[in-house]
């Protein structure tokens, strides 16, 4: 199950030391313009989910994930042989909706054996791979780089996608049984959508979700920026990255352990009033500044930023999902495919901003963390209690 999950990750984080090779050959013309690499597969995962939870729901968790690796591969191929920057973009497009099967359908595969803080605790075990990986991704991006051109790249996420579909296959038994399966059609999907929509909790944990992972991609896009450009790493850039993946992923270990004995609620705005008081931290560094902090207090606040955001990420899904496991696929979808993409329209808006100065992403972690404390003062403690139970 991590290692499906990771391939959304290794999607994003091998390609990243290529923005410039790529920028080069494929003539793009404005800098920021590459970000679209990250977020167009982010825009494909969100539509992706849409489709593949209620899928999941009709013929099984295990086909469900076998036809989104094959579009994955598919992505991955157009990508490769990509002769001009839209041609690229598209498979992007296609490889995030591929890579949305296995990450949405995983979700509800865990849900139908786990439930409360247990499945928070197994969440927690799984996104701590999820994240892991990319402290080694953009190592291996530059390993390939070295010996070979960024097209290379491609085809390495192609035979890891092979590999993993062959293990799922091997180790992994279906977990919706025939008789608790639903029909694939219009009316069952809009039913199942309606129950999400009206669970209060549900909606708002996952827009807090939402904001907590905009925030996170808005330092994603402009990564390569400012470790290669504006703090002139080169070829350092993936220790430095990694860095700052451990952080997220040493937190997300912790979560496990952690939200067994305090439960999601409580570490959830334990973790949010963090994540807040370090944005503003984040920012008054930066603009005292001028927007280019020392190297080693940015990673210091960058580490400690993300070890917030890694404590928050398995329990807010977990905390969104509860109250739906009798629609578990299509929640997972929902939840999920919303996420996904205000997600990626946030961290593409606040990326675009990037001008080589922290200023824009520090901003953008400030106003995200703010409206995420407010979102959750919104819930009830009666709801809370009611989730928790």
């Amino acid at each position: 199950m991590a290692l499906s999950m990771s391939m959304v990750a290794l999607s994003i984080d091998t390609i990243l030391p290529a923005f410039p090779e790529i920028a080069g050959d494929l003539e793009v013309s404005n800098v920021n313009d590459i970000q679209l690499v990250i977020s167009l597969l982010f825009v494909g995962l969100a539509l992706g989910q849409l489709f593949y939870g209620p899928l999941s729901d009709s013929i099984g968790r295990k086909p469900a994930i076998y036809i989104g690796f094959a579009l994955l591969i598919i992505g991955s191929l157009l990508s490769m042989f990509a002769k001009d920057f839209q041609v690229m973009l598209a498979g992007r497009l296609l490889q995030g909706i591929g890579a949305a099967g296995p990450r949405t359908v995983t979700v509800a595969l865990i849900r139908d054996r786990f439930h409360g803080s247990e499945m928070a605790r197994v969440m927690s075990f799984i996104m701590t791979i999820f994240i892991l990986v990319p402290i080694f991704a953009p190592a291996l991006g530059q390993l390939i780089l070295v010996f070979t051109g960024w097209r290379t790249i491609f085809a390495v996420f192609i035979l890891l996608a092979v590999m993993t579909a062959v293990w799922l296959g091997l180790g992994q038994p279906e977990t919706l049984a025939p008789e608790h399966r639903k029909p694939f059609n219009l009316r069952n999907v809009l039913a199942a959508f309606r129950t999400v929509i009206k669970n209060r909790v549900t909606v708002v944990y996952t827009l807090v979700a939402a904001l907590v992972s905009g925030a996170f991609l808005s330092y994603l896009n402009t990564s390569q920026q400012i470790f290669q450009v504006q703090y002139g790493l080169g070829l350092q850039f993936p220790i430095y990255f990694g860095i700052m993946a451990l952080a997220v992923g040493l937190a997300s270990l912790l979560n496990g352990r952690m939200v067994m004995r305090l439960g999601m609620h409580t570490l959830t705005k334990r973790a949010l009033y963090l994540l807040t008081v370090l944005s503003w931290l984040f920012l008054a560094i930066s603009w005292y500044f001028g927007g280019h902090p020392p190297l080693w207090l940015f990673m210091t606040i960058g580490c400690a930023l993300f070890f917030s955001i890694g404590v928050l990420w398995g329990n807010l899904n977990a905390i969104a999902m509860e109250p739906l496991g009798h629609v578990a696929g299509t929640a997972s979808a929902v939840i999920g495919s919303s996420n996904t993409l205000i997600a990626a329209v946030l961290g593409y808006s606040i990326g675009q901003a990037y001008d080589g100065s922290l200023l824009p992403i520090a901003l953008g972690f400030v106003g995200l963390s703010m409206l995420s404390v407010l979102l959750t003062t919104t819930i009830g403690h009666q709801a809370e209690q009611d989730v928790d139970r």
